[in-house]
C-alpha cells in the first residue's frame, strides 16, 4: 500500500482532529469561533499535515504521536492565510472557492480569529494527549514552529513580500 493510497485516511483524520481542537461555534465569543472555523475547516489540499504524516510514515512514527504536529502546522498555515488575505496585505476576496474571513465576517474578527490560531497551535502541541509522555520532543516541536512562523520565517518573508510590492527583485534579492 502507497502513502497515496492513504492520503484520504490522513485527510479524515486531520479534519477529525482540527474539528476537536477548534472551540465549538456555540462556545462565547461565537462569532470567533464561527470564523475560526470557517477558516480553518473550509477546505483545502491539506498538504502540511499531509507531509507530517508521510515524514511521520518515513520515520516510523505512529500517525497518533503526528496528529498534535498535523493539527499545529494547519492552525498555522490558516493563521498566516486569513493575514495574506486581509485588505493591508493581499486584499483577497476568494480562498478555496469562497470569501476570505474578512469578507464573509469583518476585518476585525478575521483578524481576531487568526490570532487566536496561532496560540492554539502551540497549545496542541503542548497539551496533546499522544506527547505528553515525550516533553523534550514537545518543547522541541514547540521551538520549530516557533522558528518557522516568526522574523526569520513565515512572518519575515511576508514582510520582505510587502517591501518588494512593486519592484522588480534580482536573484540574489
Amino acid at each position: 500500500m502507497t502513502f497515496n493510497d492513504r492520503v484520504d485516511t490522513y485527510i479524515k483524520r486531520i479534519e477529525t482532529a482540527l474539528d476537536h481542537w477548534l472551540p465549538a461555534e456555540s462556545v462565547a465569543p461565537t462569532v470567533l469561533h464561527q470564523a475560526m472555523r470557517y477558516s480553518a475547516l473550509g477546505g483545502g489540499k491539506r498538504i502540511r499535515p499531509l507531509l507530517v504524516y508521510a515524514a511521520g510514515e518515513a520515520l516510523g512514527v505512529a500517525p497518533d504521536m503526528l496528529d498534535a504536529p498535523a493539527v499545529a502546522i494547519e492552525l498555522m498555515h490558516t493563521f498566516s492565510l486569513i493575514h495574506d488575505d486581509l485588505p493591508a496585505m493581499d486584499d483577497d476576496d476568494l480562498r478555496r472557492g469562497r470569501p476570505t474571513a474578512h469578507r464573509a465576517f469583518d476585518e476585525a474578527t478575521a483578524i481576531l480569529a487568526a490570532d487566536a490560531m496561532q496560540p492554539l497551535a502551540f497549545t496542541v502541541l503542548a497539551t496533546h494527549p499522544a506527547l505528553r509522555e515525550y516533553p523534550a520532543i514537545q518543547v522541541r516541536l514547540i521551538a520549530l514552529l516557533a522558528d518557522a512562523c516568526g522574523s526569520s520565517g513565515m512572518t519575515g518573508g511576508q514582510s520582505m513580500d510587502m517591501a518588494a510590492e512593486g519592484r522588480q527583485l534580482d536573484a540574489a534579492e
